[in-house]
This record gives structure tokens, C-alpha cells and sequence, in this order.
């Protein structure tokens, strides 16, 4: 059963985790995907630049379609390698946004 005083929410944001090695994960969010993206292209195009630790892309209840934009998490260096490889890249039609998660001014924290 979900929790009242957080229905409605798919996000929070999170203190940085750390991986077991000790070092530092960073979420990245990605914006401007196409409606078609699944999460095997997104690990794959993320995998480039290091171990993909979790993905998930947003997506519409009812269709299933990627509502445009996800979250990626990995370690600190590949993380920034990352932004800098694929921040304004073409991705299937598409200029991806990469950049470190952060949350939307304006939006409280429950």
C-alpha cells in the first residue's frame, strides 16, 4: 500500500550514495529523449563512459512511452566524463541534456 503523505510523488531527492568500493555515485538526470527510448538504449549509451549503477526512464502510466526523461547513476569521474561525452549529443532525432540531478526550484521536500 503506498504511503498517503507521499502519493502522487515518483521522485525525491537524495543525499549522494556510495558504492561499495568507497566511492561516491552520482545521479545524472536526462532530458529531450524521444518518446520511443527504452532503458537498454540508455544503459548502453551510458555504459561508454562507465558502469551504469541504476537507470530509470520516466514513463506514462497508461502507454508505457518514455515521457522524455530519466535518471542515471554512477560513479563520480564517469559521471562527469559522461555530461561532458553526451550533454548536447544527438540521440535518435533528438539533443540529449545530461547533467548532475538537482531538485526543481520552487518544489518542497516532504
Amino acid at each position: 500500500m503506498q504511503n498517503p503523505a507521499t502519493a502522487g510523488f515518483f521522485f525525491r531527492a537524495a543525499p549522494a550514495q556510495h558504492s561499495q568500493e568507497g566511492l561516491e555515485l552520482k545521479k545524472l538526470f536526462i532530458g529531450n529523449l524521444p518518446a520511443s527510448t527504452n532503458e537498454e538504449e540508455l544503459q548502453a549509451l551510458f555504459s561508454e563512459f562507465g558502469t551504469v549503477r541504476s537507470s530509470r526512464l520516466v514513463t506514462d502510466v497508461f502507454s508505457g512511452q518514455c515521457k522524455g526523461f530519466g535518471f542515471i547513476e554512477m560513479e563520480g569521474h564517469e559521471a562527469r566524463a559522461a555530461i561532458a561525452g553526451l550533454n548536447g549529443k544527438d540521440f535518435n532525432g533528438k539533443p540529449l541534456k545530461v547533467n548532475f540531478e538537482s531538485p526543481k526550484p520552487g518544489r518542497r521536500r516532504r
